[in-house]
């Protein structure tokens, strides 16, 4: 079976490199500095009010041109204050409220999931994996907290020896195995592993499936029902649904992945669709599902970490662009399939997109020109 760190650097985009590839995508452009995430810049309120209203051609450019040989397919989905606009382009993408593969964006779904037992009582981020599950990681390994994990600085080992047919627990062992880990807190390394102990975490500590704490915590309260996590051998994707289609090497054809393993499980296995996704955010981001001291932590920056890409206690990263702007949100990645949520800190903008890419050329150009748009902000010239 493939080896899940070669079998996902071999779709993912090719402009975010190494394990920093899920990170919110129009991340490429001049970043806030790391730090506590205090401080109000432009934007962290929403846009000023000068910028009220989207740019509806601007969105519809967004998607102009496709399909073409590098993407089959998109959709862009935008709420908030501000607006409500939806489009599609492309044979792939056979309606507006089609389903699609989420990949990491599946992991706020799963720190969602953390603090709502944090605000229980029934574990804090400070806790160490050791303490909540004994023998999980090896001895002498460094404590690692439940933030740590959330924020991505736990230091340990990037997925490199687990195989797609390993189950969590499996793929963990695994990983561990393989390599070293480093000192966590010191910096942020984007890394899958944190999100398959983040899940065993919520099983061991509820005692009932991951699956099962998002649908009863999250799906079945917001009535989100086109989001689900798939079983580990259900490879099937509901209709409606965008075709994930893939170049294959050397024939110059193209191979529909659409039916897939989701091996990848709290890290990145969910399917769901734009308007689900909108709802989920929203709620979110206006404290629906967290209390106040864990929807603090939700935007809460690491203090100490370095690195140019960041992301809360809550799995979100923030993201600045050059005119001040700030967003935060998630995107996601598995192969055929590119998606991401972004919004204002207060809901003005909310984006959702989804692009089905061929893995012929990076989409980073495709995703970039949707957030100028969405947000009305300069994106680099590779955008263009």
């Amino acid at each position: 079976m493939a080896n899940l760190g070669e079998y996902k650097r071999r779709w993912r985009t090719a402009a975010v490199a190494g394990a920093v590839a899920a990170v919110l995508v129009v991340g490429t452009v001049p970043a806030v500095a790391a730090g506590s995430g205090h401080g109000v810049a432009r934007g962290e309120r929403g846009l000023g009010e000068g910028d009220r209203g989207l740019d509806k051609e601007a969105l519809r450019a967004a998607l102009a041109g496709l399909p073409d040989e590098n993407v089959t397919g998109g959709l862009i989905r935008m709420s908030g204050a501000d607006g409500r606009w939806t489009g599609t382009a492309g044979p792939s993408v056979p309606a507006a409220d089609a389903h699609f593969r989420i990949g990491s964006v599946t992991k706020i779904f799963t720190s969602t999931v953390l603090l709502q037992l944090a605000a229980e009582g029934r574990l804090a981020l400070d806790d160490t994996v050791q303490e909540l599950m004994p023998g999980l990681l090896p001895a002498g390994y460094f404590p690692v907290t439940v933030g740590q994990l959330l924020s991505h600085t736990s230091g340990l080992q990037i997925m490199t020896c687990a195989t797609d047919d390993m189950s969590p627990r499996e793929a963990v062992d695994a990983s561990l195995a393989c390599g070293e880990p480093t000192e966590p807190g010191r910096a942020t390394r984007y890394n899958g592993i944190n999100y398959f102990i983040a899940g065993l975490i919520i099983e061991q500590v509820t005692g009932h499936a991951y699956g099962s704490e998002v649908r009863t915590r999250i799906l079945t309260p917001l009535r989100l029902r086109d989001t689900y996590v798939p079983a580990l051998d259900d490879w099937s994707i509901p209709a409606p649904y965008t075709r994930g289609l893939v170049a294959v090497p050397g024939s110059g054809g193209l191979k529909d992945v659409s039916v897939q393993n989701p091996y990848s499980w709290a890290e990145g296995g969910m399917i769901s669709n734009a308007p689900d996704l909108a709802r989920f955010f929203t709620a979110l981001y206006r404290g629906r599902l967290l209390p106040p001291a864990q929807q603090k932590d939700l935007f809460r920056m690491p203090a100490a970490a370095s690195g140019d890409t960041q992301f809360s206690y809550g799995g979100l990263q923030r993201t600045e662009f050059p005119d001040g702007t700030v967003v935060w949100g998630k995107s996601g990645h598995v192969p055929g399939y590119t998606s991401g949520v972004f919004a204002t800190r207060d809901l003005c903008r909310v984006l959702v997109y989804a692009l089905n890419p061929t893995d012929r050329s990076p989409e980073l150009p495709y995703v970039l020109r949707i957030a100028g748009a969405a947000f009305d902000v300069p994106v680099p010239a590779t955008a263009g």
